[in-house]
């Protein structure tokens, strides 16, 4: 008999694609979104059913419907700009929406969780790689409501048996190999589609010289002054959370634990763009501004732990594969 996830957030980027590989694996998939951020069309397999995560009556009415065996939790607000500017709205979407969830499932006795978590929770790490072991001081409210929730779930698995593996993302990158489901963000914010949709501006004729790309900052402590980060392909990222609820599964007397994931390499903002230049085959032109406030140099995962307890390996560790499957999904679906 196949296992039933539920999926809060599901019709969003990454819970799309989780969404789309678990029904590739056998799983019978339920989808919660309040489709607020997240688009219904992307829902590909699964049942959608439209709810907030404060709205317990819906949330309720989910659990008891369902034989769920385990919640994927990714509906979170994730725009760290708009974390500074709003934090009340990310703390209680982020924050008591996860707690509202996780009392619902206390309730219907549904005791497994993996939870989407960041490396935003570490702040500016004081050395790298990064490993799970490396304080966590996030430095806007995004990264701290998702620290609050790991500490949350630690004291949930104490005082309620809730068993939950939260998963550090570093920067998540590509989309669907074969085309079927994509990244839409509005607004966008990510460095690879913001690089891709110069990419098709200047393919469709625009002037290379009107760019609107920008690279922040110059002249960072770098190979080539610009900020270094860890990129990782949205279907690894799923993958590993398919490894984290079977080692749930295996490990039934697990409590709470934290795993980063990212492929231990780190790329420099104008080595991501020249990337991009070489795949599309389009000369990108970029401006050059101040720093923002509170960007890191350099954000580089050791995800050894995963690879070796979550017995996870990433499929699409060249940043080049990711550049490739988002090139192809940007093309066949241009941004409006």
């Amino acid at each position: 008999m196949s296992q039933t996830i539920l999926v809060t957030g599901g019709a969003g980027y990454i819970g799309s694609h989780m969404v789309r590989l678990l029904d590739q694996q056998g799983y019978n998939v339920i989808v919660y979104d309040n489709l607020e951020r997240g688009n219904a069309d992307a829902v590909i397999a699964g049942k959608l059913v439209q709810g907030d995560l404060h709205d317990r009556q819906t949330l309720d009415s989910v659990f008891t419907s369902h034989n769920i065996d385990a919640v994927m939790h990714f509906a979170a607000l994730a725009y760290v700009g708009e974390s500074v500017t709003e934090p009340a709205m990310y703390y209680r979407n982020n924050v008591t929406g996860t707690q509202s969830l996780l009392d619902a499932m206390c309730q219907h006795d549904v005791k497994t969780l993996v939870f989407s978590s960041t490396c935003a929770t570490y702040g500016v790490p004081e050395k790298l790689p990064i490993t799970e072991d490396t304080p966590q001081n996030p430095i806007n409210p995004y990264g701290q409501s998702k620290l609050m929730v790991e500490q949350v779930l630690k004291d949930y698995a104490t005082a309620y048996g809730l068993r939950s593996i939260a998963l550090r993302y570093f920067n998540a990158a590509g989309c669907s190999e074969d085309g079927s489901i994509g990244e839409r963000h509005d607004p966008e914010t990510h460095l690879l589609p913001l690089i891709l949709f110069e990419a098709l501006r200047i393919k469709s004729g625009g002037n290379a010289k009107d760019t609107n790309l920008m690279v922040f900052g110059d002249d960072f402590d770098t190979r080539d002054g610009t900020c270094v980060r860890d990129y990782i392909h949205v279907n690894d990222l799923c993958s590993a959370h398919i490894q984290a609820f079977k080692r749930m599964q295996k490990l039934p007397e697990l409590g709470a634990e934290q795993f980063n994931l990212g492929v231990n390499r780190g790329y420099t903002v104008l080595e991501v763009i020249d990337a991009c230049s070489e795949i599309t085959g389009v000369d990108l032109s970029y401006n050059k501004v101040a720093r923002r406030a509170g960007d890191p140099p350099m954000l580089v995962a050791d995800a050894s732990r995963a690879m070796n307890e979550l017995q996870w390996t990433p499929q699409f560790a060249d940043i080049r594969q990711s550049i490739t499957h988002a090139w192809n999904w940007f093309l066949a679906h241009p941004p409006e």
